[in-house]
């Protein structure tokens, strides 16, 4: 079982792995056609939703990331129906949509909280740079809601090594740390080894918070020319012709150092991002299988010499 740490250097206590809540909520009308529900798929039911919560606070993965852009509040709302007794650390973010203006910020919080039925959010994160959300005056509209009791950690998602010290900077002036930047991070997607993110996370305290930890599913073997993935995926570059053959290889490799642990190739390669202890992935959960078979990563551990040999398989992706 895997040891609680500290998220950055706030005072939040998380498990060394979250539950991604992006297909959650059941969405009707237009929210079925927001990105995450075209890509992946809703949830299995909503019974299963539950059963994937319940599941996962079994492993002790009680943190659950959503968004108030996910199925249009639907995730939201869905994760505060079911948060209520339960031990949950609650993770959202802002702005509710792209075009969102610093204006919408005081309302877009008290929607969230409301949404969540809580008075605190236990993590609230920047979606998503912009320059209709100027940083500096951003961070500042943070600190007030710690200050106000409304928010006890700030993160960011999706920000540049640059942006992130930027905000790091500006909250520091408040005394408060930047805890976490949410980037997509995986053995297929290496990019913030290279682009400064996952060194600048290290020099500064901040926890890379890794969305995608399973390339969209690449990882997990399940996907072949034979078997084609489900929903929008199916047509992205990575899930079709040379790049899917591409990804062959590397799960094989994942496969064969699996089956030393009875591990699969999903739970290897989550197990290589929770080695390092600066990264917090949070895969995705459909339904109660697939909760139950992410949390598998925390119960084993890698030797360096495998951890190297998996660096060494995905070279091809630190581009």
């Amino acid at each position: 079982m895997e040891h609680n740490a500290t998220l950055g250097r706030s005072s939040l206590r998380v498990p060394r792995m979250g539950i991604g809540a992006m297909t959650w909520g059941q969405p009707k009308g237009l929210a079925r056609w927001a990105p995450a529900q075209l890509a992946y798929g809703p949830s299995d039911s909503a019974a299963e939703e539950e059963r994937a919560l319940e599941v996962s606070l079994a492993a002790g993965v009680n943190l659950i990331d959503t968004a108030a852009m996910y199925s249009n509040g639907a995730s939201e709302r869905r994760v505060g129906e079911l948060a209520p007794g339960r031990d949950v650390i609650l993770a959202t973010k802002f702005p509710p949509a792209p075009f969102s203006k610093l204006e919408d910020y005081p309302k877009s919080l008290e929607a969230s909280l409301s949404r969540l039925g809580r008075s605190c959010i236990d993590l609230y994160q920047v979606h998503f740079s912009s320059r209709r959300l100027p940083i500096p005056q951003l961070m500042n509209l943070m600190a007030d809601a710690v200050e106000a009791g409304k928010v006890t950690a700030v993160g960011v998602s999706n920000y540049s090594a640059e942006e992130m010290r930027l905000a790091h900077a500006e909250l520091a002036k408040r005394g408060i740390p930047l805890a976490s930047n949410q980037v997509q991070y995986s053995l297929l997607y290496r990019k913030p080894e290279v682009d400064g993110v996952l060194d600048a996370c290290r020099e500064l305290g901040i926890t890379l918070i890794a969305y995608s930890p399973l390339a969209m599913g690449a990882l997990t073997g399940k996907y072949s020319a034979k078997t084609r993935a489900g929903g929008f995926r199916r047509f992205l570059p990575g899930f079709r012709g040379k790049a899917l053959e591409a990804v062959q290889p590397v799960v094989e490799q994942l496969r064969r150092i699996g089956e030393r642990y009875s591990k699969s190739p999903g739970q290897v390669a989550l197990r290589w991002l929770i080695e390092n202890e600066n990264v917090l992935p949070i895969p995705g959960a459909k339904n109660s299988r697939q909760a139950s078979e992410n949390t598998g990563a925390l119960s084993f551990s890698l030797t360096l010499e495998e951890i190297e040999i998996i660096g060494q398989a995905t070279t091809a992706w630190r581009v």
